[in-house]
């Protein structure tokens, strides 16, 4: 069983750093609450807590939480929230958001308005990072939160997203598995085709900064003895940095199995948005929100957001 430390790593990259200004969009739960008081104690962030302030104060206040490292933008509703934490994240008020208690479908709306919102000219993709006792390295997995059943198109700037993620996180040439049920292109298993494809435009310099291949299952993409036991010879097999799943149902279900019964380690970040953008679940318990903000602190330090003009060049 390995020892865990990635996040540990990532936590002492950060000593010294000045924290950063964190938007908790609608932090109505005591989850959130908890974490936003967290982040703050970690020195991670400043957190502004948008969303209705007497609510908020009353739930801290029946939950021994303290606010006082907290400041906090008054406004009704969720839907609210999310447009005056979008608008904040715009005018550089914060450098990065964080969901609070509201339905996803309600942040990313704000989130992907083509006028006002954090669109770039990439694709918006989500990327768990999770660090595993008995996976052998971190793994970052893809998409399994944004993108419900994305195309050719879309699963292009999905890999792109997490191989610029796992440069920023160190992994300077990330091995990426394109993922199927099998390692062989079969015409009747539409993912293995877009596997093939993904790869072809990897060679191709349609996608940069990593080795592909695929398909490859998920046995043969981690385990080197599951890749010899098939005789499968490649450079990624055995040793993905970065798992591709053919779409969201896969990437959740595997992403969940590593946290909830794997006791990964787990933290998950939206990329292709002009600033980080921590996409939790309201299941998601503090350690997972407190890593996520980790994770979106290191992005800001390699230079990820800031100016949205850059951003969309870096994004582009």
């Amino acid at each position: 069983m390995r020892s865990l430390q990635f996040f540990d790593d990532l936590a002492r990259s950060l000593a010294g750093h000045p924290p950063m200004a964190l938007g908790v969009v609608y932090p109505c739960s005591v989850p959130a609450l908890q974490a936003a008081c967290e982040i703050a104690h970690a020195g991670l962030a400043t957190p502004v807590l948008i969303g209705p302030a007497d609510r908020i104060g009353q739930m801290a206040g029946e939950a021994g939480i303290t606010l006082s490292d907290c400041r906090i933008v008054d406004v009704p509703t969720d839907g609210d929230a999310a447009r005056v934490g979008v608008r904040m994240a715009h005018e550089g008020t914060v450098a990065a958001l964080m969901k609070g208690s509201l339905h996803s479908r309600i942040f990313l709306h704000e989130l992907g308005h083509h006028e006002g919102g954090l669109r770039t000219t990439r694709r918006m993709s989500h990327v768990y990072v999770l660090d595993a006792p008995q996976a052998p390295r971190v793994l970052l997995v893809t998409d399994g939160a944004v993108n419900i059943a994305p195309d050719l198109e879309a699963r292009r700037d999905i890999v792109q997203n997490s191989i610029d993620l796992g440069h920023m996180l160190g992994i300077a040439q990330p091995k990426v598995a394109v993922l199927s049920a099998v390692e062989m292109v079969n015409p009747d298993l539409p993912s293995t085709l877009d596997a093939a494809i993904l790869c072809k435009m990897a060679e191709r310099g349609q996608i940069t900064g990593a080795v592909l291949d695929g398909p490859l299952a998920l046995d043969n993409a981690v385990s080197p003895e599951a890749a010899r036991c098939k005789g499968v010879v490649s450079p990624v097999a055995g040793q993905a940095d970065i798992l591709v799943v053919p779409d969201l149902e896969a990437g959740n279900i595997l992403a969940k199995q590593m946290t909830f019964i794997g006791q990964a380690q787990a933290a998950g970040i939206v990329m292709g948005m002009r600033v980080p953008v921590i996409l939790t679940s309201r299941a998601d318990p503090v350690p997972v929100r407190v890593l996520s903000c980790m994770v979106a602190a290191v992005m800001i330090r390699q230079g990820y957001g800031g100016n949205p003009a850059a951003s969309m060049d870096q994004c582009g």
